[in-house]
């Protein structure tokens, strides 16, 4: 059976004689923000969520347009790291909430979306330490990707994962990086001199992921229904 996302905290709130309308907001945010936190993939938040991540995905897709069109079709799996993490995340809620348990897809949902978060923050964090313009552009995407991060540690907490779903997205992060930085597929940086920055931070988010993998693996588990 399909699994049901509780009904919102929205329909909890009532209005109070000495309430203001600012008051009310901010309590409604404070219960969304802690029932995800305590049970991310039954919060009331999941399909914002997945509709969030699968605008986030059409606009990476085509952030990466001109990177693509340079690549031979069979490699194009390789090449959009972020927005693969984020189609991956929102098909991992998806299948979720069609009554699915976690899985490969759920693994690397989470393992890359803080893998390759953290790595947007990072190379961004140090072209703008190169000197580089602070644009509204590279901000938006230090953002989004920071929150991508802060996702997908949230999720990970609470997926008891299988061994051969953290063996499986271990390897696909490895095998990545392999091509991204051996082949010369990695994301097209802001600046030539962040190559080498770039495939160090990778190699340790890598390591970092794989493992926060390790530690949730066995220990965690879905909320009861």
């Amino acid at each position: 059976m399909p699994c049901e996302v509780p009904r919102s905290p929205l329909r909890q709130f009532r209005w109070e004689d000495n309430a203001t309308r600012g008051d009310w907001l901010l309590q409604l945010l404070v219960e969304l923000l802690v029932e995800l936190w305590q049970r991310p993939w039954r919060s009331s938040l999941v399909w914002p969520i997945i509709l969030v991540n699968a605008a986030g995905s059409a606009y990476g897709y085509y952030w990466y347009r001109s990177q693509l069109a340079e690549t031979p079709h069979h490699l194009w799996p390789l090449v959009p790291d972020s927005p693969l993490s984020t189609t991956l995340f929102a098909l991992a809620l998806l299948m979720f909430l069609a009554g699915r348990g976690p899985g490969l897809v759920a693994a690397l949902a989470c393992a890359t979306t803080i893998k390759y978060g953290l790595w947007a923050v990072g190379v961004i964090t140090h072209y703008w330490l190169l000197g580089g313009p602070v644009t509204f552009v590279e901000g938006m995407l230090w953002l989004s990707h920071l929150g991508m991060a802060l996702e997908g540690f949230i999720f990970l907490r609470r997926a008891p994962l299988p061994g051969r779903a953290v063996l499986g997205a271990s390897l696909w992060m490895v095998y990545n990086d392999y091509m991204d930085y051996i082949r010369g597929l990695h994301p097209y940086l802001f600046a030539p001199q962040q190559e080498s920055f770039a495939m160090f931070l990778a190699g340790g988010l890598t390591l970092l992921a794989i493992i926060a993998l390790l530690l949730f693996c066995s220990r965690n588990h879905f909320p009861a229904p």
